[in-house]
């Protein structure tokens, strides 16, 4: 077999890993605990749907593929709970090794290509990664919403943790951000997030 379809198939087998690496957030009607595969897929179909209400133009193609790309060094790293604050502190070393193993096993071009799209993502300086983050925020959120909160309510999460995270909704979407503000207001006041973790 040619070697560069052979480097693309094996990464594409690689990829399928991603699929079990399963996030703190559940799936909507109180499922299971949703796959990084399954939150990449809706992420991207959310940005296509919403794009119209991205703050600047963007390739949303673009934007659809650093949806698609951006959780799969968890094969490696692992899934790191958006407020989990000792793993976070090691999230970034033990992404770019998983970034560098798992992107490697493509042809170099393709490499350097999913690469620079991830770093593109991560570094919150574009547009469509600025867009692409809001997807990544509003995504879980909704989820959440659909179960009453019980992800926050089982992690002892509070508003203005929830509020942290998803200030920089607002840049990549103010719309969005007016969508999340409402959730988590309605949310404090059903008492399914505390004010402050210092109540």
């Amino acid at each position: 077999m040619d070697e560069r379809l052979k480097k693309q198939l094996d990464f594409s087998l690689e990829i399928d890993k991603e699929k079990n690496i399963f996030r703190q957030t559940h799936l909507s009607g109180h499922g299971r605990r949703e796959n990084d595969a399954e939150h990449a897929w809706h992420m991207a179909i959310m940005a296509y749907i919403l794009r119209e209400y991205a703050n600047e133009e963007v390739d949303i193609g673009k934007v659809m593929l650093m949806c698609l790309i951006h959780d799969i060094v968890e094969i490696d790293a692992g899934d790191t709970y958006a407020y989990d604050q000792v793993n976070l502190k090691t999230q970034k070393a033990r992404e770019d090794a998983a970034k560098e193993r798992i992107f490697s096993l493509l042809p170099e071009d393709q490499k350097e290509e999913l690469i620079g799209l991830f770093d593109e993502f991560e570094a919150y300086q574009t547009a469509e990664s600025k867009y692409a983050h809001s997807l990544d925020n509003l995504q879980p959120l909704m989820l959440n919403n659909s179960n009453d909160g019980g992800d926050w309510k089982e992690h002892g999460v509070s508003a203005d943790m929830v509020y942290v995270r998803q200030r920089k909704t607002r840049l990549g979407s103010e719309k969005l951000f007016e969508v999340t503000d409402r959730i988590i207001k309605d949310h404090i006041r059903k008492g399914n997030l505390k004010e402050s973790s210092h109540d």
